[in-house]
């Protein structure tokens, strides 16, 4: 027989293990670089741009194009690289709360 008292339990200690994740995300880090390393960005998983790195020498008016195409290219390999951690890191959270239902991620629908 279906346990509903025991699933809500279960829904709930979930639920107290996501918001818990959630709180650690701003903790997390990644990096994305471009131009050979000339343009670093570093982001936190509250998807917030931390830092940028930039080689001196792209730091010339004839030059400016090019900076701002390395810096999105870095930022969007940081965001890439930052999501997946935040993925793992749901994951874990949600590891083993609730039954594995084929083609429900929870790690991601709280991510």
């Amino acid at each position: 027989m279906f346990d509903i008292m025991g699933m809500m339990g279960k829904v709930k200690e979930a639920q107290g293990k996501i918001k818990e994740a959630q709180s650690r995300l701003v903790l997390l880090t990644a990096e994305g670089e471009s131009g050979a390393g000339m343009v670093k960005v570093f982001v936190n998983g509250d998807r917030k741009v931390l830092k940028i790195e930039m080689d001196e020498s792209l730091l010339t008016p004839k030059d400016k194009e090019m900076l701002s195409d390395l810096i999105v290219a870095a930022t969007n390999k940081a965001m890439e690289a930052i999501e997946v951690k935040i993925k793992e890191e749901m994951k874990k959270a949600t590891e083993g709360m609730l039954p594995n239902i084929p083609g429900m991620d929870l790690g991601s629908m709280f991510g």
